[in-house]
């Protein structure tokens, strides 16, 4: 049962069923997307991402980041968008740590990003400080500690859902510090982070009961006229791939799409020779 766990946490495109890039919405409509009931928390696999004061800080040094790598993407919940990432919508531009500290109110949600790392994200609570969910552990740190090299930005209006006040996103976010382990109720910093200014418990590992239709869709975008689709049972599970995509970086992302449709027009062709 355990090595069954674990494949179904770490399917690919070529091992499930997609929608062709080439067209937004096929006849068929989109396919199924990758549950991630079983996986683990994926900033665990961030280098020297944050850490407290006294700890020993890792790879300190500025990381590369090329916004030309950025996968850009929707998010619907049946019909409504409740986030979009794209040039079009959204300022995607970084700052160093110093020069966005100047840029911060307390309530924000920070990004920190760099190429082939998962994205990271935390709640900033004021006096130059940051709370952010890293290693199964809520933490409380300086946002120039928190960012270890990487660049970052606001990313208050990805998401299109009704934000909290900012005193009650700070309070979300303070009350939580010190959990860690088995009392937490987040798979991810973003995760973490959306529930502290939106409130909703679709961001909490098991929100959502994974049964009956999937009614979310991830749209990503592969050009000015062309998309990819998956639909999935919860938020929870959006989230992760979104973060996995992210990892990837758009050319891996593209190139990883293009081998799964090579790969279906060859068993199609391997099915009509029989």
């Amino acid at each position: 049962m355990g090595n069954q766990m674990d494949r179904l946490s770490h399917l690919s495109y070529a091992e499930v069923p997609t929608v062709d890039p080439n067209g937004v919405d096929t006849d068929d409509g989109p396919r199924i997307g990758v549950s991630y009931i079983f996986s683990g928390d994926d900033d665990e696999l961030e280098d020297g991402c944050a850490v407290d004061g006294g700890e020993k800080r890792a790879n300190e040094e500025e990381k590369n980041y090329d916004q030309r790598d950025e996968v850009e993407c929707a998010v619907y919940n049946r019909e409504e968008c409740i986030y979009e990432k794209s040039a079009k919508c959204a300022n995607l531009e970084v700052y160093s740590p110093e020069n966005l500290l100047n840029k911060c109110k307390a309530g924000d949600l920070v990004e920190f990003v760099a190429t082939g790392q998962y994205p990271h994200w935390a709640v900033y609570v004021g006096d130059f400080q940051v709370v952010h969910l890293h290693r199964a552990e809520v933490k409380n740190s300086f946002l120039t500690d928190a960012s270890q090299g990487r660049r970052c930005r606001i990313v208050n209006d990805w998401y299109k859902l009704k934000p909290l006040c900012a005193e009650v996103v700070v309070q979300n976010a303070m009350e939580q510090v010190g959990l860690k382990d088995r009392e937490l109720s987040w798979r991810n910093s973003e995760s973490f982070a959306g529930w502290c200014r939106f409130g909703k418990r679709e961001f909490k590992m098991g929100g959502e009961i994974r049964i009956g239709k999937q009614p979310y869709r991830l749209k990503v975008f592969v050009s000015d006229k062309q998309s990819h689709v998956l639909e999935f049972q919860s938020l929870e599970d959006v989230i992760m791939e979104k973060r996995r995509n992210d990892h990837l970086g758009r050319t891996a992302v593209l190139r990883e799409l293009a081998a799964h449709f090579r790969g279906v027009e060859e068993m199609k062709r391997e099915m009509e020779a029989e």
